[in-house]
């Protein structure tokens, strides 16, 4: 299972250093701009986990790669993407969305909490980096606002799953892409046939 982690872990840091850099080309920021955003969306829902369950240090300083990797990305998605598509931008986030909220929730079932907090886990880690994204960016967090497409209930949908399967004892590795990919697919779902929460 550590493998897959690691995999994990460098598959939502990729999609999700490319989506804030994306998303800071879109604000019209200059480079440095786009690398703050990335490194944000990439490792604030992570960071945020690893407080909250007292893992020390938080995962991006035991790796030095994942930092390398970020900044990479950032740069290349904000020079060499020449046009700039809003359908990449929602498949990347997609991705991160898919793969924190799964790591998120494995971590916490690794410290033994309650399954209702290891889901919650997986939803902070999944969805905070892109609020703190668009909180630099100016602007209230998609994730926030009426009639904005489903992306935490995503999250949430992907995550009880997994932890139900994980309580069930099904073997580690097909429930955490099961999990993953049900919260990518809901979260393209919802995009594409514009599914909101109920109003006031």
């Amino acid at each position: 299972m550590d493998g897959l982690l690691v995999i994990f872990t460098y598959i939502a840091v990729i999609a999700s250093s490319i989506s804030g850099a994306l998303e800071a080309r879109k604000s019209q920021m200059d480079v440095v701009g786009a690398i703050t955003i990335a490194f944000v969306n990439a490792f604030g829902g992570g960071s945020l986990r690893d407080i909250l369950l007292g893992r020390e240090p938080v995962f991006w300083l035991n790796d030095p790669w994942l930092t390398i990797t970020t900044l990479l990305f950032a740069v290349i998605a904000f020079y060499r993407l020449d046009t700039f598509s809003r359908r990449l931008l929602i498949v990347a986030d997609a991705i991160g969305l898919g793969m924190f909220s799964i790591l998120g929730a494995t971590y916490a079932l690794q410290l033994n909490v309650p399954p209702i907090a290891a889901i919650l886990m997986g939803v902070v880690t999944g969805m905070f980096g892109g609020v703190l994204r668009d909180v630099l960016s100016n602007r209230l967090p998609n994730v926030f606002r009426q009639n904005a497409e489903l992306y935490a209930t995503c999250s949430f949908v992907g995550t009880s799953i997994y932890v139900l399967c994980h309580a069930l004892r099904f073997n580690a590795l097909p429930i955490a892409l099961i999990g993953a990919i049900v919260v990518f697919v809901l979260r393209l779902f919802a995009v594409r046939f514009r599914v909101t929460l109920p109003q006031p």
